[in-house]
């Protein structure tokens, strides 16, 4: 798994800037990550990583690190 292309995809998808320590990041921790912002965070997964995610795994994904689960999930 590579964390820092997951780092980069959260980035884009949640407009962070590279100050911002997004291993740590959680489902409405920040303003930012809202529940349209988690849809475009799902749809940018997908694509950056060739993947699609099913409904349970997009309501469980509530943190970087449920992401970083949910792509190993997925073998990538």
């Amino acid at each position: 798994m590579d964390d820092e292309r997951l780092r980069r995809v959260f980035r884009s998808a949640l407009n962070l800037g590279d100050e911002v320590e997004v291993d740590v990041l959680e489902y409405r921790g920040i303003d930012k990550w809202d529940s349209l912002a988690h849809m475009a965070l799902v749809a940018a997964l997908e694509d950056e990583f060739d993947i699609m995610i099913d409904i349970d795994d997009v309501i469980d994904m509530s943190s970087f690190g449920k992401a970083r689960e949910l792509l190993e999930k997925h073998l990538v």
